[in-house]
């Protein structure tokens, strides 16, 4: 099984999700609540769209890879986020890769750090209960 096709829709499942919730943040609530509350507003809101695009992604890309393979997919799709980041930091907003990257706020960009790993450990962490799930389904008894 090819990884690095999977890997790019679950990125930009995610990503398109953010790139939206980025702009309505920068927009409308940053000058409201500024930067740092506004991040970690929106943090909530992008943690459920990677669950539910793991979710997704277990249930047709990768349902029949491995463990192995959905954690790649992960870690493959994370790389796209962190690349994302520093093109859109350098071509957009004028940084150094060093600032694109590494020079956050300590609070939400903790935050932010850690939810990239959620999203690239989520396809891994999902797929024992979608198989659980359906492992008890199918040795379950039936009721008539």
């Amino acid at each position: 099984m090819n990884v690095f096709k999977p890997a790019v829709v679950y990125f930009l499942l995610v990503f398109g999700a953010g790139f939206v919730l980025g702009t309505v943040r920068v927009l409308l609530i940053l000058p409201l609540v500024g930067e740092r509350t506004a991040e970690l507003l929106e943090m909530p809101l992008m943690l459920t769209v990677i669950v539910f695009a793991a979710r997704w992604m277990n249930r047709h890309p990768l349902a029949e890879a491995d463990a192995r393979k959905r954690l790649i997919v992960g870690l493959i799709a994370m790389g796209l986020v962190l690349a994302a980041d520093l093109l859109v930091g350098i071509a957009l907003r004028g940084m150094s890769p060093s600032d694109a990257l590494f020079h956050r706020d300590p609070i939400s960009g903790t935050a932010y750090y850690l939810s990239l790993l959620l999203f690239a450990g989520m396809p891994w962490l999902l797929a024992p209960l979608r198989k659980n799930i359906a492992t008890e389904k199918a040795t379950s008894p039936t009721i008539t």
